[in-house]
Order: structure tokens, then sequence, then C-alpha cells
């Protein structure tokens, strides 16, 4: 029994050890897929098990603001209205099953995961009724454009002052940079969300909202300018938050390559220092920037949730935030997955940029 089951293993193996041996880069990026949809799949069924450790769910909120409006209501209560507020939460089993809401919530999400893989629906909101699906797409591409603006600025910055400062370590000019990138690392988020809002609201100098009150349709040029108007304090505070960390590592591996001995032995042979810094020392920075932007999306990400609140920015962060105040679970979970797919692709697209950029790296080869 225990030779068959070698056997059985070796079977299965053979085309992974295969492609292993023939493009081991290829190997690497077919591992980190499967992984990820591993560590999907079980992001997605954790998911559904909070929802359901939640107190309450979609339809005790539905009925709950039924009840609501119905007692704010200006007239009188009827004898009519009664019989048929009677009859609404009667039917709450009946809307409970309708939903799926009556099944264990691992049955709920394998429901799920059959109609989005089988059928490609992501389903509908259980509040507003919309797909899914149209609800997400009108949202992320706002939240990826401030990203990655954000993501721009702070590479291109934290590249030139991280370069620039490592040629003056030890000066004035270097520690006053290393306690301000310090000061804004470790600063609250929130609160210089807060402050960035207040100084708008006080002197009135930029808008309150991160986003124009009109849509681009109307008049594109015009849109453009007041959205660079209205996100400059986000894209202030997103930057502030991030370029302290990522300059400090650009800082700190420029001044250890700057030690290592190929450096000596070029300043020996007479080359000047620029060519130093730009062409030797600078390519060599990329790796653990590569290695560590990754990490820099997901906190964009997972920063523009509170960015997206406070500033009243129409995103996938807020509207996670309100899918999750009601109990949404479809647009939940599908919001969920959505960013952590990107974050995983970013990571798997950071692997291989760093195997292109270092020649060293040899995914699934022994040195």
């Amino acid at each position: 029994m225990a030779v068959f089951l070698k056997k059985l293993w070796q079977t299965l193996c053979f085309p992974w050890n295969y492609l292993k041996k023939k493009s081991p880069l290829a190997s690497f990026i077919a591992g980190r897929i499967t992984t990820m949809a591993v560590l999907l799949f079980l992001l997605g069924l954790a998911l559904f098990a909070l929802m359901e450790l939640a107190p309450g769910d979609v339809v005790d909120q539905m009925m709950t603001q039924q009840l609501a409006s119905s007692m704010n209501s200006s007239a009188p209560a009827s004898p009519q209205i009664a019989r048929d507020n009677s009859f609404t939460f009667g039917q709450e089993t009946l809307l409970r099953k309708e939903l799926g809401l009556d099944k264990p919530f691992y049955a709920q999400y394998m429901d799920w995961l059959k109609r989005v893989l089988v059928n490609h629906d992501l389903g509908v909101s259980l509040i507003s009724r919309a797909p899914v699906s149209f609800l997400i797409l009108s949202r992320l591409k706002n939240s990826l454009v401030l990203n990655l603006i954000s993501l721009v600025f702070i590479t291109s910055f934290s590249f030139l002052l991280g370069v620039y400062f490592s040629s003056k370590a030890g000066t004035r000019t270097d520690v006053a940079a290393t306690f301000f990138a310090l000061f804004f690392h470790a600063f609250p988020g929130i609160l210089l969300l807060i402050l960035l809002q207040l100084f708008a609201s006080v002197t009135g100098l930029f808008p309150v909202t991160g986003y124009p009150a009109f849509p681009f349709a109307e008049n594109p040029l015009r849109f453009s300018f007041s959205y660079v108007h209205h996100v400059f304090l986000p894209l202030l505070a997103s930057f502030l938050g991030g370029v302290g960390g990522t300059m400090r590592m650009i800082r700190s591996t420029m001044l250890d390559q700057m030690g290592l001995p190929y450096i000596m032995a070029l300043r020996s042979r007479g080359i000047c220092e620029r060519r130093i810094y730009l062409n030797h020392a600078f390519k060599n920075t990329l790796n653990p920037y590569i290695t560590g932007s990754a990490n820099l999306l997901a906190s964009l990400f997972s920063g523009s949730l509170i960015l997206e609140i406070i500033f009243s920015y129409p995103g996938i962060g807020r509207l996670m935030y309100e899918a999750v105040t009601q109990q949404d679970v479809n647009l939940v979970l599908a919001n969920s997955m959505l960013v952590s797919s990107l974050v995983l692709a970013g990571m798997i697209i950071s692997d291989i940029a760093l195997a292109l950029v270092d020649p060293r790296i040899r995914y699934g080869k022994e040195n």
C-alpha cells in the first residue's frame, strides 16, 4: 500500500517537477498562484464565519429600518398599517430563507463560490439590490487612481530624497530629514487626516471632501482641475505617511552599498562620485524596494479606508465600510476578495520583477 501511494504521489507530482526543471520561474509563478488561490479560499471562509458571529443579520436591519420608518411617520398608525407591519415581520423567516441566510456559513460560502466560479456572478447587494459587480467597478477606479498616484509620488520622492540624503549622511540636513521622516512615519494617520480636514474647514483653501460634486462627463477639463483641488489634502496625508519609511529604507540601503568593497574598487579607478551613486549603487537599492512595494501597496489600500471615510471619497474603502455596517455579506465578501487579490497579485509581480532586475536570483535552482 505504501509503495502504491508513493508511486501515485510521484505520478501526480511529475508535471510539477518537469515544469520546475524546465522553467524554474514559471514553476515558481504557478506555485504562488496556487498559494494565492488557497489563501483567498480560506479568507472567504473566515469572512463568512465572522459575519455569522456578528449579532443580527441583514434581515434584522431591514426590519428595524422598516419599523423606524413607520414609527417616524407623521400620519397616525391605523389598524391597516399595524396589520401590514405584522404581516411583514411574519415573513422574516421566509425572507431569510430566500436570501440563503438560514444555512450554515460554510454552506452559504459554497453557494457563493459556485455562483462566482460557474456563473461568473457576484450576486446582488442585499440592501440596495444592485449588482455587486456594478457597485464595485463604479468605486474601484476611484480607489485605483488615488492609490496609484500616491504610489508614484511616494516612489519618486523616496528615491530622490533617499539617494540625496545618503550623500549627506551625518550632516545637520540628514539629521533633520531623518527626524521628520520618523515623525510623519510614526504619526497616527487618522489624526493627520482629521487635522488636514480641520485645516481645510478653517482656512477654506481646500474642500473638506475629496471628490468633485459633478461627474467627469459633464465637463472633463473642469473636472480634472477640480479633482486635483479636492484630492490634494488626501494625497498629502498619504504621501507624508508613506514617504518617511520608504525614504529611510532607500537611504540605509545606499549607505550599505557605499561601504562595500566594489565601491572602493570603483573609486580607486578614478570613477566620479555621481556615476558611482547613480550607475552602480543606485541599481542595488531596487531589490529591497521591489520586495517592499507589495507591502506599500497593501498599506495604501488599507489606509485608504479611513481616508475615504473622513474625506467622503467614493472609493472601494468607503463602500467596504458601508457594506460591513449594513452586514451586506455579498458586498463585503466581493470587496475583501478583490482587495486581497490585488495585494497578492502585487506580491507575485514584485517577485517576478525582482528576478528580472537581479540576475543573481534564479528560482528553483541551487547555487
